[in-house]
């Protein structure tokens, strides 16, 4: 029977990592990009953000329309779409899902005729309140290596990046 040359060769590599610890590859150059280490972070903090977060059936864009709203009473779609660069087709689905759930509400925009402004019904400000006490704590969990200092400097140079 003839060997296969692929887990031939994976079994050499195998041989020549110690047991129980993978190999670590060479990545100095990809820890020199921003996209890198901004994407292995987010892949350890949005770990947390899945498992606490199941309980209430909150996804990450959820939690940030729910937030949203809950800081700013009345926004419109428009103004949601543009807070969190998001397309008005996707929005859509999770107003509606959000509505579905009984956590906003549609109602006329005072100022504008044309325009309809989201607001927490009672339930969805219980829920917000309860899941951003979470995702503080989660936060915190996620970047406890980090100082509070550090944590804040973090914040801020990403902003730099994207505000």
């Amino acid at each position: 029977m003839a060997s296969n040359p692929k887990s031939a060769a994976a079994k050499g590599e195998q041989a020549a990592a110690p047991q129980g610890k993978p190999e670590r590859l060479d990545a100095r150059m990809l820890e020199t990009l921003v996209g890198y280490n901004a994407r292995r972070a987010w892949l350890i903090v949005s770990a947390f953000f899945a498992e606490r977060m199941a309980p209430y059936g909150l996804k990450q864009i959820d939690f940030s329309v729910l937030s949203l709203l809950a800081h700013n009473p009345g926004a419109t779609s428009r103004q949601l779409c543009n807070a969190l660069d998001i397309l008005p087709p996707n929005l859509v689905s999770l107003v509606a899902t959000l509505d579905s759930r009984g956590l906003i509400e549609r109602r006329p925009h005072p100022h504008d005729g044309r325009a309809v402004g989201l607001h927490l019904t009672a339930a969805g400000e219980a829920l917000i309140r309860e899941a951003e006490q979470t995702v503080t704590q989660l936060e915190a969990d996620a970047s406890a290596k980090l100082t509070a200092r550090e944590r804040e400097t973090l914040i801020r140079l990403l902003q730099k990046i994207y505000l």
